[in-house]
Parts: structure tokens; sequence; C-alpha cells
């Protein structure tokens, strides 16, 4: 039986890089992006395959869907080279920026520079990798506890989640008959780098996030990862088009 291939867009850091290594654990082999961090895509790389799974790492600007036809036929290559196959199992569309601006200063650079990445990126680049999906895979989208629940600074980004969290019923529902589940992962706040490592470094930031989580603490990647990496395991096959919020329960 042939191992099954995750793609993982933004797998370099972060939450993309916390869930392919878990992945990597469970013996999924990885195909993570990149936008500019080829050293750091290639310790990952490095990582995986002490985990004893198979990892290759390739460039990606998920705000430039020009480049979405090539990379597939990259991504084609690459599977043949690799693995002997055309298709890969799961894709998980994690790649992301964040922009704090209130409402009223959002320029509409920020707000066309966010909705390239996180709705216009997803919604192209799975089209363009669709036929590279095999029948009875899965794809993960990531959200955000903020399409959830509303703090100051963040409309436009959080504007363009809750637009992904749409996209991921209509994609369950025309994808069904692939026998495709897919479904959204929406993190509450989590300590990385995102957004300038704002809810990592700011003590009183961190603090306040704490004061309002059910379970008393700030996410770690860790608490990512793995509710990604399960959510793709045989146990949870049945799951589909559903919003997994994993937030430590916020703002409840």
């Amino acid at each position: 039986m042939n191992k099954h291939i995750a793609l993982i867009t933004g797998g370099s850091r972060g939450l993309g890089k916390n869930t392919a290594l878990h992945l990597a654990a469970k013996g999924v082999d990885i195909i993570l992006t990149y936008r500019s961090q080829q050293a750091e895509a290639e310790s990952v790389v490095a990582e995986i395959e002490r985990l004893g799974a198979h990892a290759v790492a390739l460039p990606l600007d998920v705000a430039d869907s020009a480049g979405f036809a090539a990379f597939a036929k990259q991504v084609q290559a690459e599977l043949q080279s690799h693995w002997q196959r055309d298709r890969f199992d799961f894709l998980v569309n994690n790649a992301g920026i964040g922009i704090h601006a209130p409402f009223a200063e959002t320029t509409e650079a920020q707000f066309d520079q966010l909705m390239n990445i996180h709705l216009k990126g997803v919604f192209f680049l799975t089209q363009a990798l669709l036929p590279l999906i095999a029948d009875g895979g899965r794809i993960v989208n990531l959200s955000s506890g903020l399409a959830r629940f509303a703090l100051p600074g963040y409309a436009a980004y959080a504007a363009m989640k809750g637009a992904v969290e749409v996209l991921t019923r209509y994609l369950a529902k025309e994808l069904g008959p692939r026998g495709i589940a897919v479904n959204v992962v929406a993190p509450g706040a989590i300590e990385t780098d995102f957004g300038g490592g704002q809810v990592r470094d700011n003590a009183d930031i961190n603090a306040f996030i704490a004061s309002q989580t059910a379970l008393g603490r700030v996410g770690q990647p860790d608490d990512i990862g793995g509710v990604i990496a399960s959510l793709l395991s045989d146990d949870n096959r049945w799951i589909n088009a559903q919003r997994i919020e994993a937030s430590g329960g916020m703002f409840l």
C-alpha cells in the first residue's frame, strides 16, 4: 500500500511546519511550500526525514495565482520522480500573513494583499491542484477564531477567513462525488511569529488572551498541528464540511 502524501502550503515555519512534523510522525510523506525562506524549508525537510518520512520543499507565492499552473506541473513532476505516482492525498491550505489595522485605516493595498493570499490564493490553488488530488483524499483549509469573535483591527483578515469557511462547505459539496472530504480548522491565538509574533512576545497580550481562554493559556503550535494531523487520519474520514475551532475555548 502506498504511503499517503500531504501538500502543505507555508510549511517552512509556524503551524505549517508543525503540521508537517505531526503528519510525518504518523508516516505521511510531505510536499511543503515556502515563499522565500528556502533554508528554513530545507531544515524542515531534514527534520521530516529524521522522522522516517520523505519530503520535498518547493517555492510558491500563494498571492500570485498566475504561477499556480506552473506550480501544479512542478508538483506533478516531483510526484513522478520521488514517488512514481501522479496523485497526492492531502492538501493543507495553511500559508498566510497577518495584518492588524483598524477598519477605518485599512488600505486597499492591505485588503488586496490579504484577499490574494487567504481567499483568492486558496480558491485558485486548490482548483489548479484538483487534478492531482487522489479520489478519497482530503483538504483542510485554515481559518481563524476571529471569524467567530471580533477583535478590533482584524476586519479584513477575518472577512477573508469567513469566506474560506463558506468556500470549504462548497468544496465539500462539489468534491463529494470524488470522495474528497473538506474541512476547516480555525486556530485561536497561537504563540508563533505570525503577525509579528505579538501573541508570543507581548506579555500583556499573552496574559489577556490566556485570561479569556477556558483552558487558561495561549495556544502552542503543537495544539494545532496535532488537530490537523488527526483530522487527516482514517479515524476521522467521516468528518466533512465542518468548522473545527482549536482555541482552547476563547471568548466563550
